[in-house]
């Protein structure tokens, strides 16, 4: 194989694994990829599901970062000499207390075991009391500093309100000395500039997670922080008072990691980035065209000139300038759960397997295990068969897509999912195809919010694990919304996004809408939507918006 002297590498932090993708940049060739599950995780250490808890140790992201690079660069013999340059993304806000050198305190030893020193992923949600203590508060301000929140209100997922959830543990308060996102640790790391004063913090996380503004001079200041909460006095004071864009360099590999991984001494280390903001990169976003990166959760982001920055878009929250491309003003919207909605009825409907077939005495353990895993992988599957030939028209179940909240339009965690309309009658295949007719309403909601706020929509791009193995969400996505939904041909949208944004920081491209013209993928499918289809659900659509003011009524 015939490589080029511009190699670069794309590292993309999920929720549940790390990858790597090693792309020539010259040829926009995929060279090779990896992955690696995080092991801790992968044993449910540090969770508490029932609390909404969910931690990440340090230790599985320095594992998985060894074991990615070198596994990547082994597939390609003469790679490693030619790697010009690394760029990181990571889910967000996934932040860490850290003490003064940057050390996340849970690889200290008094701190090895305890979650509250370890990362706090973006999806735990152990601080909405904190965080409605921030939107009050911020509220009462002189300035709100949630503006950007578009709704005006923050985030449970989002980096102050961790923090101040975090730092409220006097034993955590005492050891910390900042609080840093894990998009911006790992490149601190393979650097080697990790003191957090000096750490060169992502825009994207800035801009969109931690109240950055160039309208207010960057972050918020000191003085509204303590008046919040003792907590967190000075710690706004430990940040770098720049946020930096993707395609900008954080430092060059230190010695001892590229001795580790087998690369030269030169390779540059891009500025950290947010996973949906790289996979909407990867997928080719521009103004006029909105992503949507469909996986358990979704995130939909779109661009378009600075002059709409001053543009709030209401209930979307996150909105600022250069967060995605430099240059452009960038809107990132998402659903909390989508294929986390189907993966809990598919729970649902394995609880009699799970607690009763396999502790039964009839037949052999062996033959048990093999039926329940048999039937565990094709249900969805089947389910999916057996809705696509319901008419839309036979069903009267309307159901919600609010099971882990929402996140946007006009952001809800108390929000809880709903099925209405059951009757006897009511097989699984329809109530599967009501959840799948929720997650497709709830991508509408967000769609439309775009459209009647005047953000000209042009074209819906789709990525992730859904929008490559699940037909039949996709068509009820294009059918609901009414526009063709164009699927990308990779499933790593994201590795690739920060491959080209390492390609830009090496050198090979002067920007990144550069670096997408020459190393974006095909278009693998479109879904085309059944007019028939969308006119029967735009009555159902406005059910499903009722819905929300039936709950409000409840309270």
């Amino acid at each position: 194989m015939e490589l080029s002297n511009n190699l670069v590498i794309g590292l993309d932090y999920g929720t549940d694994s790390g990858r790597a993708i090693l792309m020539d940049a010259e040829s926009g060739k995929e060279l090779a990829l990896s992955l690696k599950e995080y092991p801790r995780w992968k044993q449910g250490l540090y969770c508490d599901p029932v609390k909404s808890q969910f931690r990440q140790h340090p230790l599985d992201y320095l594992e998985v970062l060894e074991y990615i690079i070198i596994d990547v660069l082994k597939k390609v013999p003469g790679a490693a000499e030619k790697v010009k340059a690394i760029s990181v993304d990571m889910t967000g806000s996934t932040p860490v207390a850290v003490n003064r050198e940057g050390t996340p305190l849970s690889l200290l030893p008094e701190f090895s075991e305890n979650p509250d020193a370890m990362f706090v992923l973006w999806k735990d949600h152990t601080g909405q009391k904190d965080n409605d203590y921030i939107n009050d508060f911020s509220k009462k301000w002189h300035i709100d500093y949630t503006k950007s929140a578009g709704c005006g209100d923050y985030s449970t997922e989002h980096f102050w309100t961790k923090a101040l959830h975090i730092f409220r543990i006097p034993e955590i308060r005492q050891a910390a000395h900042s609080f840093v996102e894990s998009s911006d640790w790992l490149p601190g790391i393979l650097c080697g500039i990790t003191k957090p004063e000096d750490l060169k913090r992502g825009m994207g996380i800035a801009g969109s997670r931690v109240m950055w503004n160039k309208e207010w001079g960057g972050y918020p200041p000191n003085e509204f922080f303590k008046a919040m909460d003792p907590a967190l006095d000075g710690l706004v004071n430990t940040f770098n008072k720049q946020a930096f864009t993707c395609d900008q360099a954080a430092g060059t590999i230190t010695e001892q990691w590229a001795n580790k991984l087998g690369l030269p001494k030169n390779v540059i280390i891009a500025v950290g980035n947010l996973d949906c903001h790289a996979g909407a990169i990867g997928a080719g976003v521009k103004d006029k065209a909105m992503v949507e990166i469909v996986g358990t959760s979704t995130c939909a982001i779109t661009v378009g000139p600075k002059k709409l920055g001053n543009k709030l878009i209401p209930g979307i929250p996150q909105q600022a300038d250069d967060i995605i491309l430099p240059g452009m003003t960038g809107f990132e919207a998402g659903q909390s759960a989508f294929g986390d909605l189907y993966a809990w009825f598919k729970r649902m409907l394995m609880w009699p397997l799970d607690n009763i077939m396999l502790k039964s005495n009839i037949g052999d353990a062996e033959t048990r295990q093999k039926l329940r895993d048999e039937v565990y992988a094709e249900m969805i599957p089947n389910l999916a068969r057996q809705a696509k030939v319901i008419p839309p028209k036979d069903s009267q179940i309307i159901a919600t897509d609010w099971i882990n909240g929402r996140r946007s339009p006009n952001v809800d965690y108390d929000l809880k999912g709903t099925i209405t309309g059951l009757a006897l009658s009511s097989i699984a295949p329809l109530v599967y195809k009501s959840l799948v007719e929720a997650t497709a309403y709830g991508a509408r909601n967000i769609i439309d919010r775009f459209i009647d706020n005047g953000i000209e929509l042009n074209e819906i791009i789709a990525v992730g694990g859904i929008s490559q193995k699940s037909p039949y969400v996709m068509q009820v996505m294009a059918d609901v919304i009414g526009m063709p939904i164009k699927v990308i041909a990779t499933r790593e949208a994201c590795a690739l996004g920060v491959a080209m944004c390492a390609s830009v920081v090496a050198g090979v491209y002067e920007n990144l809408e550069e670096a997408q013209r020459k190393m974006g993928m095909e278009i693998s499918t479109i879904y085309y939507p059944n007019q028939e289809h969308h006119e029967h659900y735009n009555s159902e659509f406005k059910k499903y918006l009722q819905l929300e003011d039936i709950k409000k009524l409840a309270e």
